[in-house]
Formats: structure tokens, C-alpha cells, sequence
């Protein structure tokens, strides 16, 4: 299905016209999936009204309409676990909004990172995550998502939880080390303990970019960019 951004920052006009795309239902409202903007983790399901929308959009920060309390609410108000937007797209139809925010603290109030944290048994599941498994890369994937909810929940004595704690400084001067420590294990051949400083050094740089909002879909898209572009070298800049 194709999608298209509303966005905010024009005139009051132009907000309107897109407003009017949006196929509320009778109750006045739209169901809004929220998305972490770095880890593409379905975080909640919600509704908005027309005028959570309007909110939403001049605010920068998102706004629901509780259907149990009938009452707009701002999400984080209370809790400090605001979601910041990153961007909001409407579906082909028009009836259901997807909203990418940054996280601030569990969606869920819960406490869970996500509200989706409750699986079901599907046939033929174990096949599938056997495919996952085998998947060249699907381990990075996963790794992003579990350092997005650890950024998120820090669970009392997990290492990310520390890291995050510390803050930036901590993460560099981790990520420093071990920088040097892959170094160190190239220059001797040891090719073993080069795989094991390669996984950590992966991982610190994971922990930095959600550190500073980077996805790697972000990261990969500079890559994209610059494949098959002649290259500089940087020395003779």
C-alpha cells in the first residue's frame, strides 16, 4: 500500500486540506500505529481524533483520544514517556495513520518497551525462526531491537542499562577501546579474537547510534548513496 506524510510546519490551509484526506469513523476517530523511528518496533496501537491529530502535528509530540476515558490525552504526560515524532503517513485509504516516533521510556505502560509483547503460537513458527536464523543478517536486526528496548526499560544490571546511565562520554570511550582491541587482534593474526572484537565493537556502535537517534536503516542509506560513486581519498582532502 502506497503512504503519505501530513506534515506540520506548513500553513494552517495547507494542514487542513491534508486533514481532510483522513477517513475518521463514526466515532470521529482513526487508529494510529506507533512505530519506534530507530528500531522500526511496533511499539502501540492508539486513536486519534481529529483535533489529537491537530495536536500532534503542532506540538511535535503525540496526542490520543482515550475511548475509555473519552478524554484527549497526551501520551507521557504523567509517566515522562513522551513520544516525540519523527513522521506520520496515511495509508492508500485514508483510514489508518502510521506514526514514527522517538521513545522516550516504555511505550507500554507496562512498563514493556512495546505493548506487542504477548505472542501467540503460530503453525509452522519454529520453521520460521529457523529461517530468521539462518538469515545472513537478521541477527543485526534483532540486536537493534533488543538495545532499543533496553534504551527504553533499562532493566536494573544489564550492561546496556549501564552504558545508557553513563551516557554519551561512556559510550565513546567503550566504543574507543574497543576500536583499538580489533586493532590489536588484526595486527597479531589472531583471527579468532579479531571475530570476538569485531561482535563488540558491532555492538558498542549499535549502543551509540541509538544513543544519539541513528537507525541503521539511516546508516545504510548513506551507504546506498555511495555505491558506485567514485570515492576521495580523505588524506588528500
Amino acid at each position: 500500500m502506497s503512504s503519505h506524510t501530513i506534515s506540520g510546519s506548513g500553513e494552517t490551509s495547507s494542514l487542513e486540506l491534508d486533514l481532510s484526506k483522513i477517513k475518521f469513523d463514526d466515532n470521529g476517530l482513526v487508529p494510529a500505529v506507533v512505530q519506534d523511528a530507530v528500531t522500526k518496533e511496533m511499539l502501540m496501537l492508539a486513536y486519534m481524533s481529529e483535533e489529537s491529530l491537530k495536536l500532534s502535528l503542532e506540538s511535535g509530540e503525540t496526542w490520543y483520544w482515550s475511548r475509555s476515558r473519552q478524554e484527549l490525552w497526551h501520551k507521557g504526560a504523567t509517566s515522562g514517556h513522551t513520544q516525540r515524532i519523527r513522521s506520520i503517513h496515511y495509508d492508500c485509504d485514508g483510514d489508518t495513520l502510521l506514526v514514527r516516533v522517538e521513545q522516550k521510556g516504555p511505550a507500554c505502560h507496562t512498563g514493556s518497551y512495546s505493548c506487542f509483547h504477548n505472542p501467540l503460537p503460530v503453525k509452522g513458527q519454529a520453521d520460521r525462526e529457523e529461517t530468521v536464523e539462518g538469515d545472513r543478517f537478521g541477527m543485526i536486526g534483532e540486536l537493534e531491537s533488543t538495545i532499543g528496548q533496553r534504551y527504553s526499560e533499562r532493566p536494573e544490571g544489564a550492561y546496556t542499562t549501564y552504558l545508557f546511565e553513563k551516557g554519551l562520554d561512556k559510550i565513546l570511550k567503550k566504543f574507543g577501546e574497543e576500536s583499538i582491541e580489533v586493532v590489536i587482534a588484526a595486527k597479531n593474526s589472531d583471527n579468532e579474537e579479531l571475530r570476538a572484537e569485531a561482535g563488540d565493537l558491532l555492538f558498542h556502535l549499535m549502543v551509540l547510534l541509538r544513543e544519539r537517534g541513528v537507525s541503521l536503516d539511516e546508516v545504510m542509506a548513506v551507504l546506498r548513496d555511495r555505491h558506485g560513486k567514485p570515492t576521495t581519498n580523505k588524506m588528500n582532502r
